[in-house]
This record gives C-alpha cells, structure tokens and sequence, in this order.
C-alpha cells in the first residue's frame, strides 16, 4: 500500500512512501480494541505478529505494518525499512518530519477502518515505538506536524526501547489548543526501556517521558529494566498486558 506524501502536505507532491505488507492478528475473544504495532529499522511487520500471536490479550486485534524501505542517513544512504529517516542516533540530530506525518497518517489510515465502539491504540519498538509515541503526540494535539488535522481517535500508545521525536517543539504543538490539554492529561502512555540498552540509550528513552511529563501529559508510566539490552524479554511483555487490560479495560478472557 502506498501513501502520497502529498495528501499529507508533503514537501512534494510526487514523493510517495510504498509500506509494505501488513500482517494481523485476530483477537481471539471478544473483539474489544485495535493496536497497531509498530516494527524496529530493519525489521518488517511478521516478526512482531508473530510475538503478538502468542501473548495473552485475547480481546485485541494486532496490526502489524511493515514500513517502507527507503534510504537511511544513518546507513550512509544503503536502504533499510524504516519509519522515517535517522540522521545519527543523538538528541541533536534533525528530525525527519515528513516521513513521521506519513507514518503517522498510515497509522490513522490502518486504524480508520476499525469499528466505532473499539478501543484504538499505537505502540511498537525502537523506531517503531518513535513513530507511536509521535502519533501519540499528534492525536493530543489534533494535528500532524504539518498542521493538517489528525483524524484518528487514539486511546492508548506504548513503547518499548524507544524515543519520543520532535520533544523539542512539543510545547509550541500543545500551546494554545485547550483539547490538547484535556487531551494530554487523560491520555496513558506506557514507555519500558532497558538500563543496558546499546542502540537506543536508556537516557533518550527516560529523557522523552519525562518531556511528555513536563508537557502535560499525566499518566506516563516509564519502566526500567536492569540489564536488558536492545530486545524485549518475558517481563516486560507482562508489563505491557497488564497495563493494556487496565487502561483499555479489556475483560481479559481466555478464548
């Protein structure tokens, strides 16, 4: 599926992100919310369904996109999937504001589908979990980082080993919107990072929540855990399932 960059106010009108497959899982109870989970650099949206199939939340729907290949900076410009372009891993680095509004208007796009009385939520992993917490950062201000309005009503994002883009200019996106402060006070984000984190430094992850903190945004929960590298383990999946079955108020039934 590909997606104009010009129908979210993209630079150019002839650049187009192509994402590739989307992969989901169906909720094996009663259907009661949607998540789409977004990949790491690198990875597609397989490896994550796979996961996903396996944890104990029978009553979400998993949609598991894979992003579009594209150049990467960081790479030295050897192409890789990727939700939007990385310069250099480090709080100074510009950020790629077109390739986040349309990853984000793909996330919004995939969740507008959905039932109207299902929960719609975002998460994902390292760079996928930047992309989230950006949509997340959007939905509360009700707009893209272009300006154009964003159509999705999110109730939930997570990230795991992550970073939230664009915390520089948070303030200025929330300021003068009073939704986007009713917005930010009630909207939960889960954010886990691991203290051995050699990718995605535990500090960028502990750094963003505590700028979404500053912004506002009251119900963060940001864990941390000792020795865990650039992956996901066992524990903090049941960290995930359990805040999900809280803030979602999912039922929690076994199939």
């Amino acid at each position: 599926m590909s997606f104009a960059a010009s129908s979210v106010g993209g630079r150019s009108a002839a650049a187009a992100y192509e994402f590739g497959r989307t992969y989901v899982v169906r909720p094996k109870g009663k259907h009661q919310a949607t998540i789409v989970w977004l990949h790491g650099l690198g990875d597609n949206g397989s490896s994550w369904s796979q996961l996903l199939e396996t944890i104990p939340l029978p009553n979400i729907k998993w949609i598991c996109p894979t992003a579009p290949t594209r150049p990467m900076s960081l790479f030295g410009g050897f192409p890789s999937t990727a939700w939007f372009d990385v310069a250099e891993l480090s709080e100074e680095a510009p950020d790629d504001l077109e390739g986040l509004d349309a990853s984000a208007a793909h996330v919004a796009n995939l969740l507008s589908t959905e039932p109207t009385d299902i929960k719609l939520g975002v998460g994902g992993f390292s760079m996928g979990a930047a992309s989230a917490l950006y949509s997340a950062s959007c939905f509360t201000a009700g707009k893209y980082g272009n300006g154009n309005a964003y159509p999705a009503n999110i109730s939930a994002a997570v990230g795991l080993s992550g970073w939230l883009p664009c915390s520089k200019t948070l303030s200025n996106k929330l300021q003068g919107v009073d939704e986007a402060t009713r917005r930010a006070q009630s909207f939960p984000i889960l954010m886990c990072h691991g203290k051995g984190d050699d990718v995605v430094p535990y500090k960028f992850g502990e750094k963003s929540s505590k700028c979404l903190t500053s912004n506002g945004f009251q119900d963060v929960t940001f864990k941390a855990y000792n020795g865990l590298g650039h992956y996901t383990i066992p524990e903090e999946t049941d960290d995930v399932c359990a805040w999900l079955t809280s803030k979602l108020g999912l039922e929690g039934n076994a199939a």
